[in-house]
């Protein structure tokens, strides 16, 4: 089975087109990872331990205090990046069609924009200066997770464009 179906490569590209469809799986397992992870300690006063906060727990304080914003992070940060690597999975075995890497690349792009809410609640609490808040690996894990799925999405695209 060749790694993109309808086109001959050479070895080279055969080697690169498997490590973009293993990167890409890799993904699947490595997500839920980053929504488990710890995304930042947070406590009200210096004095009392920090609370570690990961996407999974924010979602679930958000889904008894707003609805509205539980969704959309629920969106960003749990269904798009997913949905993209299910479908670049699909694609890279020649299960999807081509045409739907727009649309996958979008997806993309709204998994970053929940990056950039993180960063924003993280900026405007330590803005307040109520508590304190640290960052901890698990932000910069699924930071690296999204745009490791921007980079093979992109790289894909190049790949298919050539064929």
């Amino acid at each position: 089975m060749q790694p993109f179906p309808g086109r001959v490569t050479s070895q080279a590209n055969d080697r690169r087109d498997t490590m973009l469809r293993y990167a890409n799986l890799a993904l699947l397992i490595l997500f839920p990872i980053a929504w488990f992870a710890p995304l930042m300690r947070a406590g009200l006063l210096p004095l009392f331990g920090l609370s570690e906060i990961s996407i999974i727990t924010g979602l679930q304080s958000l889904w008894q205090s707003d609805v509205f914003l539980a969704l959309l992070v629920t969106l960003f940060a749990l269904f798009a990046p997913y949905a993209k690597t299910l479908g670049l999975a699909l694609i890279h075995f020649g299960l999807m069609r081509r045409r739907t890497l727009p649309a996958l690349q979008f997806l993309g792009k709204l998994a970053m924009a929940d990056i950039f809410l993180i960063a924003l609640y993280i900026v405007i609490a330590k803005g307040v200066g109520v508590g304190r808040v640290e960052t901890a690996w698990g932000l910069y894990f699924f930071t690296a997770c999204i745009l490791a799925s921007i980079t093979i999405g992109q790289l894909t695209e190049k790949k298919l464009r050539k064929s």
